[in-house]
């Protein structure tokens, strides 16, 4: 399946980061990590080593943390990230979970919250805190991954219709090995610049902890390659944002209506990518592109980094306390 709108590194002409990021993500997560964000290294490294650190290393069981990302990407209506989750689930051999996530079901507390932490209200954590830093950590960056997937490679990853249920069974045969592997916790760190800043309370003190603060530096940096107008308004937008999918009309035109004309095709690019990615056009990213001169890949996922994150940040603001 193509990707729109950016050409990601090739894996053979892959260097620094980005070629560690490849290499560790094919041994340890059965596929190339994002290829997608690789145009910004310094996001898709912070990134995976959120990911890494939260879902695929520590003490919670891998199928527990596939529910919940399973569980976050239904609510996005995120069609790849949901056939891959459940793929994955099926590796683990929790066919019947992945099966009533699939369908929109709660099938366990778990599952009701990881589905609640798009919401205004998300329900109490139904875990202890020492595992927060696994299943929030699990939760946020799956949240960004949607956003980022749905913006730049939409669709399916498996065929659909009746063949759409056999075929993720099949997949997660193929990635039953992948998901048995024992993950050292820690060993992405090194890919991180240092003096990101402090952690969230949420994140303990444990290799997510350094790994978010570098994932929040990265993707808050898009911001600097919009208007002081642009961002404020994306941000004041955001802020009003309950969780709810917007409506189809006049929507983001008409939150843009303070921002400056020239600003506006970056704040139309990042509102999108908080609230409605899978909306992103064309004629969307041609308008910025020729906004304010050229436009690489790489300014294009910051920009769209930046609004993803400003949701996420969202979220967990509502979603990273214990009841």
């Amino acid at each position: 399946m193509p990707y729109r709108f950016v050409t990601p590194v090739p894996k053979r002409a892959a260097t620094g980061s980005v070629a560690a990021v490849y290499s560790a993500s094919a041994r340890e997560l059965g596929a190339l990590f994002a290829p997608h964000l690789s145009p910004a290294p310094d996001l898709h490294a912070a990134l995976w080593a959120v990911l890494r650190e939260s879902m695929l290393a520590g003490t919670v069981p891998r199928a527990r943390k596939e529910a919940v990302a399973a569980a976050v990407a239904v609510v996005n209506r995120c069609p790849f990230c949901v056939d891959a989750h459940a793929a994955m689930l099926h590796a683990t051999g929790s066919h019947d979970t992945a099966d009533a996530i699939t369908r929109g079901e709660a099938p366990d507390p778990l599952v009701a919250w990881a589905r609640s932490t798009r919401s205004a209200a998300p329900d109490p954590w139904p875990f202890p805190a020492a595992q927060a830093p696994e299943y929030v950590g699990t939760a946020l960056a799956n949240h960004f991954i949607n956003r980022m997937v749905d913006a730049l490679r939409p669709g399916s990853l498996l065929p659909g219709g009746v063949l759409r249920t056999p075929s993720r069974r099949a997949a997660g045969l193929a990635l039953a090995r992948t998901v048995r592997r024992t993950i050292a916790p820690g060993e992405s760190l090194a890919l991180l610049e240092p003096g990101a800043g402090p952690a969230s309370a949420w994140a303990g003190d444990g290799p997510v902890a350094a790994a978010w603060p570098a994932f929040e530096r990265a993707a808050r940096a898009g911001g600097a390659l919009l208007g002081d107008t642009a961002r404020a308004v994306v941000l004041d937008a955001v802020a009003g944002w309950r969780g709810e999918h917007p409506e189809l009309g006049g929507w983001p035109g008409s939150a843009l209506g303070a921002v400056p004309e020239d600003e506006r095709p970056g704040a139309r690019l990042a509102l999108l990518a908080a609230l409605a990615p899978y909306r992103l056009t064309e004629s969307a990213v041609a308008a910025w592109r020729s906004s304010v001169g050229p436009r690489g890949d790489e300014e294009l996922v910051r920009v769209l980094g930046f609004g993803a994150f400003a949701a996420v940040d969202r979220l967990a603001g509502r979603v990273a306390v214990a009841a």
